[in-house]
């Protein structure tokens, strides 16, 4: 019989080795700690890139600093591990496309060139509702469409919603499900949509199981960008928030908790083949609310709308989390008006928060 383990009351039947890249960033670090709760052996690496980490950073107690571009140095810290968690990955403006595909693109192929070296046949990939695109939209007769870019001549007299090609109809978000096609628009976003396919490949060359988390905007403790992030350098500088276009763009956003716990719902549950599914709350809101909750928290000055835009912006986005609840049991249990408040009201991050525009996204 096994004999229970004193940390989070796993057996030795149950606890895995699980390797996490990016165990220093933003998610990875949480997801890191949890795994480590929950008893399984965690093995964590990141290669503390100065643009997201600052210059001269030291790993964390617990982290090793190994590039995943580096076949070498991953094949030790591979042996006996279970399962992968990919969270390794350039992010934020301050990388170029090449530099995206050196870190993204190459850096998943190489991990999972010595994951197959290692025999190694568990992923679970972190990705993005980016990979999308435009959201998916309907008329009021008529069947899905997913739209192109806004026209820069409506944007410029404040029309931001998509509109029917024909009649002129303002068209209506609806949920988008994992079967919609990616269509990214960003250099980050095709970054990701080749992460997945490369995994993809990789699952179907070795018999291995992928499941993809393509999460929603995550905020909370740690994070540095997206648009709650935004909005709370912004209070945090005592400015008004800036809320681009009308403040109606309809996103997700994913509490820090919530991505936490469908990652190890994923790590517990080993779904075959390729799995992709959407990580969110189930609470879409718009970007104005979520500036607004957040002022409203911290007593601050009232979000401004701009009406200034960037044209290749996604208007509405939301995506929907079914598959994720029949899958792994996952349901997000912070709701935004929660989740955003404390946020607002939590210590002062201890990197440097910037006071930027809060533009769409993702």
């Amino acid at each position: 019989m096994s004999q229970p383990e004193p940390s989070g009351g796993r057996t030795r039947v149950d606890m895995m080795k699980v390797l996490v890249t990016g165990a220093a960033g933003f998610i990875g670090s949480h997801v890191r700690r949890a795994l480590a709760e929950a008893g399984h052996d965690v093995v964590g690496i990141d290669l503390l890139a100065e643009p997201v980490h600052g210059a001269d950073a030291e790993p964390p107690e617990g982290v090793a600093r190994i590039d995943i571009r580096d076949m070498e140095a991953l094949a030790p810290v591979l042996r006996g591990v279970d399962v992968v968690c990919h969270f390794a990955a350039a992010t934020g403006s301050a990388y170029r496309p090449a530099e995206y595909a050196a870190h993204n693109d190459h850096g998943t192929a190489v991990l999972l060139a010595a994951m197959r070296e290692a025999k190694i046949r568990r992923l679970v990939l972190a990705s993005s509702v980016t990979v999308y695109g435009e959201g998916r939209y309907r008329t009021v007769r008529g069947g899905p469409f997913f739209p192109g870019l806004r026209s820069r001549a409506d944007l410029d007299r404040g029309m931001f919603d998509h509109r029917a090609p024909r009649t002129g109809e303002i068209l209506t978000w609806e949920a988008v499900s994992e079967d919609a096609p990616l269509r990214p628009r960003g250099f980050y976003a095709a970054s990701k949509v080749a992460q997945e396919n490369y995994a993809f490949a990789w699952g179907l060359s070795t018999g291995a199981a992928v499941t993809v988390l393509r999460f929603h905007s995550v905020y909370g403790e740690g994070a540095h960008s997206g648009l709650p992030a935004q909005v709370r350098a912004a209070l945090a500088a005592g400015a008004a928030p800036r809320v681009f276009e009308d403040g109606g763009q309809v996103r997700d956003f994913v509490h820090i908790t919530d991505a936490v716990s469908a990652t190890l719902a994923a790590v517990d549950r080993a779904l075959p083949g390729f799995v992709p599914l959407n990580i969110a709350s189930g609470h879409p809101i718009t970007s104005w609310e979520v500036a607004s909750i957040m002022t409203k928290a911290q007593s601050g000055p009232d979000p401004l709308v701009t009406g200034q835009y960037h044209l290749p912006d996604v208007r509405h986005f939301v995506a929907a989390p079914t598959r994720a609840h029949h899958a792994l049991g996952f349901t997000a249990t912070t709701p935004p008006r929660t989740g955003l408040t404390d946020y607002a009201t939590a210590q002062p991050l201890s990197a440097v928060e910037t006071t930027r525009p809060v533009a769409s996204e993702p």
